[in-house]
């Protein structure tokens, strides 16, 4: 990572006064900034970023360095972080798939130049990496629903493709760019399906623990829909209004106060919730009235995804 000092090295000009940035997907704190944000934000030094990936099946984001810090999000293996700064045993950047700012250990990063690029998904709720391809063989580690790997050729069965040093089941993975399909032309209720059970996790989004966000963001990249890492974010991002008086389907997205669920059908959703503590299925109804005890207006809005 390069930083260029905005008094020795080179000069950034305000082109105007700053306008309103959403800090959870800018990088900028007090003392530096991505140098994309240079003659738009001000910062002592700005710092062009370095090309990571997560090299770990997967590590949480934290608003600042330390364990003991609030996990805003999550990384999985095979996604790109793009580091700006590195003190200590924490770096400080941006993913590349959605633009959330945080804090990583260094030790779950490895330089892009260094690991390969992903190929496929994983797209069971675990996908299990054998040392050999036979599912007899020991087990190397366990990658989660979302993470990236990259994949070889398929084995003489044909039934596992060598990554890194091991191999994975084909049934478990799904080339990068192609899109799942479960349930006809909506894949999206399927994939929610399989996390049934799942515990609930502040700031996950995977198959081994989520928030109600991390859910959606996970299941609609599976389908090939690049969608924000807030329910807020989503609900200003993602597909269209659904008429009040059109009935829900299979797949619509349901929007409530910092929160986000999927319809199974015209009556059911499936949401990770706090209430439970996983993803459950439950009528939407019920989801409704807890709300309404809070909030004058439970449902914010109702999107159709194309």
């Amino acid at each position: 990572m390069e930083t260029a000092d905005t008094g020795a090295h080179a000069k950034f000009v305000l082109n105007g006064p700053e306008g309103d940035f959403d800090p959870r997907i800018t990088a900028h704190r007090g003392d530096l900034a991505d140098i994309a944000l240079a003659g738009k934000m001000f910062a002592p030094h700005y710092a062009e970023s370095m090309p990571m990936r997560c090299s770990a099946p997967k590590a949480m984001i934290r608003k600042q360095s330390g364990k003991d810090h609030e996990a805003i999000s999550e990384l999985l293996h095979g996604e790109d972080f793009h580091v700006l700064d590195i003190a200590g045993d924490w770096a400080w950047g941006y993913c590349g798939h959605d633009g959330y700012v945080g804090y990583v250990p260094v030790h779950a990063l490895q330089h892009q130049k260094k690991t390969p690029v992903p190929t496929h998904l994983i797209f069971a709720r675990a996908a299990l990496i054998f040392m050999e391809p036979d599912f007899k063989s020991g087990v190397m580690k366990r990658l989660p629903m979302g993470a990236r790997i990259a994949c070889g050729e398929p084995s003489e069965c044909g039934n596992f493709l060598k990554t890194g040093k091991g191999f994975v089941h084909v049934h478990h993975v799904q080339a990068i760019g192609t899109q799942v399909v479960f349930d006809g032309s909506n894949g999206t209720a399927a994939l929610a399906e399989q996390l049934i059970g799942a515990p609930y996790l502040w700031g996950g989004r995977s198959g081994d623990g989520l928030d109600c966000s991390g859910l959606v963001q996970m299941i609609l990249a599976l389908t090939g829909v690049a969608a924000p890492r807030d329910s807020d974010q989503q609900m200003a991002a993602l597909g269209e209004d659904i008429p009040e008086d059109e009935a829900l389907r299979r797949g619509d997205l349901v929007f409530f106060p910092d929160h986000v669920g999927l319809m199974i059908d015209k009556d059911r959703i499936i949401h990770c919730t706090s209430h439970k503590m996983q993803v459950i299925i439950e009528p939407l109804k019920d989801t409704v009235a807890r709300f309404a005890k809070t909030s004058e207006q439970p449902i914010l809005a109702r999107k159709r995804l194309s």
